[in-house]
């Protein structure tokens, strides 16, 4: 239903994006779950935490930006993307999957310098959600965007979907800010962004079920 919904319900549409994921799903990740020991480099920074649950039951995201620099190893980042999107939906699961688990984000760009923009990065991280993990993404919030990130933005953006677009929310005042907080919940949002949680590095994460997954 994912890929439908992705495609308009065109079936031929969806069929062929669904084979398309089969056969990239079975390259990129044969052992059904990339594990923390292939992705060594990028977790290292400790830039990425997983905090639970928001009100709507969607497992939070937060990527601090300031802590990010490009990859010099363009694989090992890719399957740091699938590693992050497949750990951040199985903690929503109850038991088996159900399918049309989804996933709320945060992109901190607070403290950012032009040696943390990685245009590239960010790219690869879309288009793999749009072509892969079609109806995952519920909503993405972009806080703290400087003055010289929107032209960096503006490039990206190009590469979106307009369905992708629609789930981005680019927090500019104190108004938009008390919304974010009331949309996510201030039990799951970490301190730093007006709750009352605290942040959990996405390697400090155990999901027994995607062990069991990797063996």
């Amino acid at each position: 239903m994912r890929f439908l919904i992705a495609r308009s319900m065109e079936s031929e549409k969806a069929a062929r994006m669904f084979v398309q994921w089969q056969k990239w799903r079975a390259t990129m990740v044969p052992n059904g779950f990339i594990a923390d020991s292939e992705v060594p480099d990028e977790l290292e920074p400790r830039k990425i935490f997983l905090q639970g649950l928001t009100k709507d039951g969607l497992p939070l995201l937060v990527i601090q930006v300031r802590k990010h620099f490009p990859s010099k190893d363009p694989l090992q980042f890719k399957k740091f993307v699938v590693h992050l999107l497949d750990k951040t939906i199985a903690s929503s699961f109850r038991g088996s999957e159900v399918g049309n688990e989804k996933l709320t984000a945060i992109l901190d760009l607070r403290q950012i310098s032009y040696k943390n923009v990685d245009v590239r990065g960010m790219i690869t991280g879309f288009q793999f959600l749009q072509a892969y993990y079609p109806e995952r993404l519920a909503k993405l919030y972009i806080l703290h965007m400087p003055g010289f990130f929107v032209s960096v933005w503006r490039m990206v953006s190009r590469c979106l979907e307009k369905a992708t677009l629609e789930k981005i929310v680019i927090v500019t005042n104190e108004e938009e800010m008390e919304n974010f907080v009331k949309d996510i919940g201030e039990e799951v949002l970490p301190e730093e962004y007006g709750g009352r949680a605290k942040l959990v590095a996405v390697q400090d994460v155990t999901l027994p079920q995607l062990e069991d997954a990797s063996r």
